[in-house]
Protein backbone atom coordinates (compact mmCIF):
# COMPACT_ATOMS: atom_id res chain seq x y z
CA UNK A 1 0.00 0.00 0.00
CA UNK A 2 1.37 3.43 -0.89
CA UNK A 3 1.83 6.02 1.78
CA UNK A 4 0.16 9.42 1.35
CA UNK A 5 3.61 10.68 3.13
CA UNK A 6 6.10 9.76 6.30
CA UNK A 7 6.60 11.73 9.60
CA UNK A 8 9.90 10.87 11.52
CA UNK A 9 10.15 7.53 9.47
CA UNK A 10 6.73 6.23 9.82
CA UNK A 11 4.35 5.79 6.66
CA UNK A 12 1.65 6.65 6.95
CA UNK A 13 -1.84 5.89 4.58
CA UNK A 14 -4.95 6.47 3.47
CA UNK A 15 -4.95 9.91 5.48
CA UNK A 16 -8.09 11.45 3.55
CA UNK A 17 -10.41 8.30 4.47
CA UNK A 18 -13.25 8.98 7.38
CA UNK A 19 -12.33 7.89 10.30
CA UNK A 20 -15.36 6.01 11.81
CA UNK A 21 -19.13 6.74 11.04
CA UNK A 22 -20.19 9.86 12.56
CA UNK A 23 -16.55 11.05 13.36
CA UNK A 24 -16.94 14.12 10.92
CA UNK A 25 -13.36 13.59 10.73
CA UNK A 26 -10.37 11.88 8.66
CA UNK A 27 -7.46 9.51 9.75
CA UNK A 28 -5.61 12.71 8.83
CA UNK A 29 -7.44 15.12 11.03
CA UNK A 30 -6.31 12.10 14.04
CA UNK A 31 -2.47 12.18 13.17
CA UNK A 32 -2.22 15.74 12.97
CA UNK A 33 -3.96 16.04 15.99
CA UNK A 34 -1.76 13.79 17.97
CA UNK A 35 1.16 14.99 16.64
CA UNK A 36 0.03 18.51 17.46
CA UNK A 37 -0.11 17.53 21.01
CA UNK A 38 2.46 15.07 21.41
CA UNK A 39 4.52 16.83 24.03
CA UNK A 40 1.27 16.95 26.33
CA UNK A 41 0.03 13.40 25.49
CA UNK A 42 3.39 11.11 25.42
CA UNK A 43 4.18 12.03 29.27
CA UNK A 44 1.07 10.74 30.20
CA UNK A 45 1.70 7.63 28.23
CA UNK A 46 5.65 7.20 28.84
CA UNK A 47 6.63 4.06 30.63
CA UNK A 48 3.13 2.80 31.13
CA UNK A 49 1.79 -0.77 29.82
CA UNK A 50 -0.63 0.78 27.05
CA UNK A 51 -4.25 -0.52 25.53
CA UNK A 52 -5.71 1.08 22.31
CA UNK A 53 -9.22 1.22 20.77
CA UNK A 54 -8.67 0.77 17.14
CA UNK A 55 -11.60 1.43 14.33
CA UNK A 56 -10.90 -0.11 11.15
CA UNK A 57 -13.31 0.53 8.20
CA UNK A 58 -15.94 -1.65 7.95
CA UNK A 59 -15.57 -3.07 11.63
CA UNK A 60 -16.52 -2.54 15.23
CA UNK A 61 -14.28 -0.58 17.44
CA UNK A 62 -11.85 -3.02 19.20
CA UNK A 63 -9.98 -2.46 22.43
CA UNK A 64 -5.84 -3.85 21.79
CA UNK A 65 -3.68 -4.86 24.32
CA UNK A 66 -1.34 -7.43 22.86
CA UNK A 67 0.79 -5.46 20.19
CA UNK A 68 0.49 -7.24 16.66
CA UNK A 69 3.53 -8.96 15.27
CA UNK A 70 3.41 -6.69 12.35
CA UNK A 71 4.90 -3.82 14.91
CA UNK A 72 8.29 -2.25 13.97
CA UNK A 73 10.98 -3.91 16.80
CA UNK A 74 12.09 -0.05 17.71
CA UNK A 75 8.47 0.17 19.84
CA UNK A 76 9.39 -0.72 23.00
CA UNK A 77 7.35 -3.81 24.83
CA UNK A 78 6.68 -5.07 28.73
CA UNK A 79 5.39 -8.94 28.93
CA UNK A 80 2.39 -9.08 31.22
CA UNK A 81 0.38 -12.10 32.75
CA UNK A 82 -3.41 -11.55 31.98
CA UNK A 83 -4.85 -13.36 34.35
CA UNK A 84 -8.72 -13.35 32.56
CA UNK A 85 -7.15 -14.74 29.48
CA UNK A 86 -4.37 -16.90 31.00
CA UNK A 87 -1.81 -15.42 28.74
CA UNK A 88 1.53 -13.39 28.21
CA UNK A 89 0.66 -10.44 26.74
CA UNK A 90 3.13 -8.31 25.11
CA UNK A 91 2.12 -4.24 25.73
CA UNK A 92 3.39 -1.56 24.09
CA UNK A 93 4.92 1.55 25.47
CA UNK A 94 3.90 4.81 24.05
CA UNK A 95 7.40 6.72 24.29
CA UNK A 96 7.93 8.78 21.56
CA UNK A 97 6.60 10.76 18.33
CA UNK A 98 7.11 7.51 15.95
CA UNK A 99 5.43 5.23 18.28
CA UNK A 100 2.69 7.35 18.56
CA UNK A 101 2.22 8.05 14.75
CA UNK A 102 2.19 4.87 14.11
CA UNK A 103 -0.92 4.29 16.32
CA UNK A 104 -2.40 6.65 14.78
CA UNK A 105 -1.38 5.35 11.43
CA UNK A 106 -3.08 1.74 12.54
CA UNK A 107 -6.14 3.94 13.47
CA UNK A 108 -5.94 3.65 17.26
CA UNK A 109 -8.16 6.39 18.13
CA UNK A 110 -8.21 6.10 22.16
CA UNK A 111 -5.20 5.99 24.61
CA UNK A 112 -5.77 3.47 27.55
CA UNK A 113 -2.51 3.59 29.86
CA UNK A 114 -2.22 1.83 33.66
CA UNK A 115 -1.86 3.43 36.63
CA UNK A 116 1.29 1.94 37.24
CA UNK A 117 4.87 1.93 35.12
CA UNK A 118 6.60 -0.76 33.70
CA UNK A 119 9.01 -2.17 36.21
CA UNK A 120 6.96 -0.13 39.35
CA UNK A 121 4.03 -2.73 39.25
CA UNK A 122 3.47 -2.49 43.32
CA UNK A 123 3.42 1.42 43.24
CA UNK A 124 0.24 3.11 41.64
CA UNK A 125 0.84 6.52 40.60
CA UNK A 126 -2.58 8.04 41.30
CA UNK A 127 -5.89 7.87 43.39
CA UNK A 128 -8.55 7.51 40.66
CA UNK A 129 -12.28 8.37 40.69
CA UNK A 130 -14.66 7.80 37.19
CA UNK A 131 -17.57 9.76 37.99
CA UNK A 132 -20.18 8.73 35.24
CA UNK A 133 -23.67 10.34 35.21
CA UNK A 134 -27.00 8.56 34.24
CA UNK A 135 -27.57 10.29 31.32
CA UNK A 136 -25.52 11.13 27.66
CA UNK A 137 -26.73 14.68 28.83
CA UNK A 138 -26.53 14.49 32.21
CA UNK A 139 -23.15 16.59 32.31
CA UNK A 140 -23.75 18.86 34.69
CA UNK A 141 -24.77 16.16 37.29
CA UNK A 142 -21.34 15.06 36.95
CA UNK A 143 -20.07 18.49 37.83
CA UNK A 144 -21.67 18.19 40.89
CA UNK A 145 -20.36 15.50 41.72
CA UNK A 146 -17.23 16.32 41.32
CA UNK A 147 -17.00 19.27 43.50
CA UNK A 148 -18.17 16.62 46.13
CA UNK A 149 -15.45 14.73 45.53
CA UNK A 150 -13.31 17.73 45.81
CA UNK A 151 -14.79 18.60 48.87
CA UNK A 152 -13.77 15.02 50.37
CA UNK A 153 -10.33 15.16 49.07
CA UNK A 154 -10.10 18.66 50.89
CA UNK A 155 -11.52 17.03 54.39
CA UNK A 156 -8.62 14.59 54.01
CA UNK A 157 -6.13 17.06 53.24
CA UNK A 158 -5.79 15.97 49.68
CA UNK A 159 -5.81 17.72 46.23
CA UNK A 160 -6.56 16.26 42.70
CA UNK A 161 -7.11 17.38 39.13
CA UNK A 162 -9.65 16.99 36.81
CA UNK A 163 -10.43 16.42 33.21
CA UNK A 164 -13.50 15.16 31.26
CA UNK A 165 -13.49 11.89 30.41
CA UNK A 166 -14.26 12.46 26.39
CA UNK A 167 -17.11 10.73 27.25
CA UNK A 168 -20.16 11.64 29.29
CA UNK A 169 -18.43 12.58 32.46
CA UNK A 170 -15.43 12.92 34.56
CA UNK A 171 -12.17 11.99 35.61
CA UNK A 172 -10.42 13.18 39.16
CA UNK A 173 -6.99 12.37 39.49
CA UNK A 174 -4.87 12.90 42.73
CA UNK A 175 -1.42 12.01 42.28
CA UNK A 176 0.57 9.78 45.37
CA UNK A 177 3.51 9.11 46.86
CA UNK A 178 4.73 6.19 45.48
CA UNK A 179 5.30 3.80 49.39
CA UNK A 180 1.76 3.13 49.70
CA UNK A 181 0.44 -0.78 49.13
CA UNK A 182 -1.67 -1.27 46.13
CA UNK A 183 -4.44 -2.86 48.28
CA UNK A 184 -4.08 0.91 50.92
CA UNK A 185 -4.37 3.05 47.47
CA UNK A 186 -7.76 0.79 46.31
CA UNK A 187 -8.90 1.48 50.22
CA UNK A 188 -8.70 4.59 50.05
CA UNK A 189 -10.37 4.99 47.04
CA UNK A 190 -13.21 3.47 48.05
CA UNK A 191 -13.30 5.59 51.19
CA UNK A 192 -13.19 9.03 49.11
CA UNK A 193 -16.08 7.50 47.44
CA UNK A 194 -17.76 6.86 50.40
CA UNK A 195 -16.95 10.08 51.69
CA UNK A 196 -18.23 12.21 48.65
CA UNK A 197 -21.35 10.17 48.54
CA UNK A 198 -22.59 10.78 51.62
CA UNK A 199 -21.99 14.76 51.01
CA UNK A 200 -25.00 14.22 48.86
CA UNK A 201 -26.40 10.89 48.82
CA UNK A 202 -29.69 12.20 46.59
CA UNK A 203 -27.05 12.88 44.00
CA UNK A 204 -24.27 10.81 44.07
CA UNK A 205 -23.85 6.70 44.93
CA UNK A 206 -21.23 4.03 44.73
CA UNK A 207 -23.35 1.43 43.91
CA UNK A 208 -21.88 -0.81 41.13
CA UNK A 209 -24.85 -2.30 40.25
CA UNK A 210 -26.64 -0.25 37.44
CA UNK A 211 -30.45 -0.59 38.36
CA UNK A 212 -29.18 0.07 41.73
CA UNK A 213 -28.28 3.77 40.96
CA UNK A 214 -31.25 4.75 40.88
CA UNK A 215 -30.42 8.31 38.32
CA UNK A 216 -27.63 8.80 40.28
CA UNK A 217 -23.76 9.80 39.42
CA UNK A 218 -21.98 6.50 39.88
CA UNK A 219 -18.72 7.12 42.07
CA UNK A 220 -16.35 4.51 40.46
CA UNK A 221 -13.62 3.91 43.12
CA UNK A 222 -12.98 0.20 40.82
CA UNK A 223 -9.92 2.01 38.94
CA UNK A 224 -6.97 0.59 41.15
CA UNK A 225 -4.11 -2.01 40.85
CA UNK A 226 -3.83 -3.32 37.18
CA UNK A 227 -6.60 -0.98 35.40
CA UNK A 228 -6.30 1.57 32.91
CA UNK A 229 -7.42 5.22 32.59
CA UNK A 230 -8.35 6.97 29.33
CA UNK A 231 -5.25 9.27 29.04
CA UNK A 232 -5.21 13.42 29.16
CA UNK A 233 -5.66 14.41 25.65
CA UNK A 234 -6.68 11.26 24.14
CA UNK A 235 -9.57 11.14 21.81
CA UNK A 236 -12.42 9.12 22.01
CA UNK A 237 -14.77 7.07 19.37
CA UNK A 238 -17.72 9.04 19.63
CA UNK A 239 -19.56 11.53 17.37
CA UNK A 240 -17.37 14.31 16.77
CA UNK A 241 -14.15 12.68 18.10
CA UNK A 242 -14.40 14.33 21.94
CA UNK A 243 -11.03 14.61 23.54
CA UNK A 244 -10.27 13.68 27.28
CA UNK A 245 -9.40 17.57 28.49
CA UNK A 246 -8.19 19.07 31.69
CA UNK A 247 -10.30 21.85 33.34
CA UNK A 248 -9.32 23.67 35.60
CA UNK A 249 -11.73 23.09 38.79
CA UNK A 250 -13.55 26.70 38.77
CA UNK A 251 -13.91 26.23 34.87
CA UNK A 252 -15.93 22.92 35.54
CA UNK A 253 -19.65 24.59 35.06
CA UNK A 254 -18.48 26.67 31.99
CA UNK A 255 -17.38 23.70 29.61
CA UNK A 256 -19.19 20.71 28.03
CA UNK A 257 -17.53 17.18 26.80
CA UNK A 258 -18.32 18.58 23.39
CA UNK A 259 -15.78 21.50 23.78
CA UNK A 260 -12.51 19.59 23.19
CA UNK A 261 -12.37 17.49 19.95
CA UNK A 262 -9.42 16.51 17.64
CA UNK A 263 -10.62 19.61 15.43
CA UNK A 264 -10.45 21.97 18.85
CA UNK A 265 -8.14 20.78 21.31
CA UNK A 266 -4.92 21.74 20.04
CA UNK A 267 -5.91 25.31 19.54
CA UNK A 268 -7.40 25.55 22.91
CA UNK A 269 -4.30 24.29 24.48
CA UNK A 270 -1.57 26.24 22.28
CA UNK A 271 1.74 26.00 24.26
CA UNK A 272 0.44 24.94 27.73
CA UNK A 273 -0.04 21.54 29.02
CA UNK A 274 -3.03 22.29 31.43
CA UNK A 275 -2.81 18.40 32.91
CA UNK A 276 1.01 18.93 34.06
CA UNK A 277 0.09 22.40 35.39
CA UNK A 278 -2.98 21.66 37.14
CA UNK A 279 -1.72 18.09 38.94
CA UNK A 280 -0.82 18.50 42.59
CA UNK A 281 2.56 17.08 43.98
CA UNK A 282 2.14 13.61 45.07
CA UNK A 283 0.68 13.21 48.19
CA UNK A 284 0.81 10.74 51.27
CA UNK A 285 -2.20 9.32 51.25
CA UNK A 286 -3.87 9.71 55.52
CA UNK A 287 -3.85 6.58 57.56
CA UNK A 288 -8.12 6.88 58.63
CA UNK A 289 -8.57 7.21 54.82
CA UNK A 290 -7.01 3.63 54.32
CA UNK A 291 -8.29 2.39 57.55
CA UNK A 292 -11.87 3.46 56.65
CA UNK A 293 -11.58 2.27 52.36
CA UNK A 294 -10.77 -1.22 54.24
CA UNK A 295 -13.85 -1.57 55.91
CA UNK A 296 -15.79 -1.20 52.66
CA UNK A 297 -16.13 -4.60 50.28
CA UNK A 298 -14.86 -4.31 46.70
CA UNK A 299 -17.48 -3.02 44.64
CA UNK A 300 -17.29 -6.07 41.93
CA UNK A 301 -16.79 -8.89 44.27
CA UNK A 302 -19.83 -7.34 46.09
CA UNK A 303 -21.77 -7.07 42.57
CA UNK A 304 -20.57 -10.77 41.74
CA UNK A 305 -22.31 -11.89 45.15
CA UNK A 306 -25.25 -9.81 44.83
CA UNK A 307 -25.80 -10.90 41.02
CA UNK A 308 -25.59 -14.43 42.28
CA UNK A 309 -28.06 -13.85 45.38
CA UNK A 310 -30.69 -12.30 42.99
CA UNK A 311 -30.67 -14.96 40.47
CA UNK A 312 -31.50 -17.59 43.11
CA UNK A 313 -34.30 -15.56 44.40
CA UNK A 314 -35.25 -15.58 40.74
CA UNK A 315 -34.91 -19.55 40.21
CA UNK A 316 -37.05 -19.88 43.81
Amino acid sequence: MASDEARDGVELTNLDQPLFDGAEATKRDLVDYLDAVRDRVIPALRDRPLSVVRVRQGQAPFMQKNIPKYAPAWIRTVPLWAETSRRQVSYALCDDRRTLLWFANQRAVEYHPTLVRAGQWEHQTHLVLDLDPPLADAFPLAVRAALLVRQALADAGLKGAVKTSGAKGLHVFVPIEPHAAMADVAAATRAVAARAERLDPVLATTAFIREDRGGKVFLDSTRSGGATVVAAYSPRVRPGVPVSFPVAWADLDRVTPADFTVHTAARLLGDGDPWAELMPEPQRLPADLIEEGHTIPVARVQAMHEGKRRARARRA
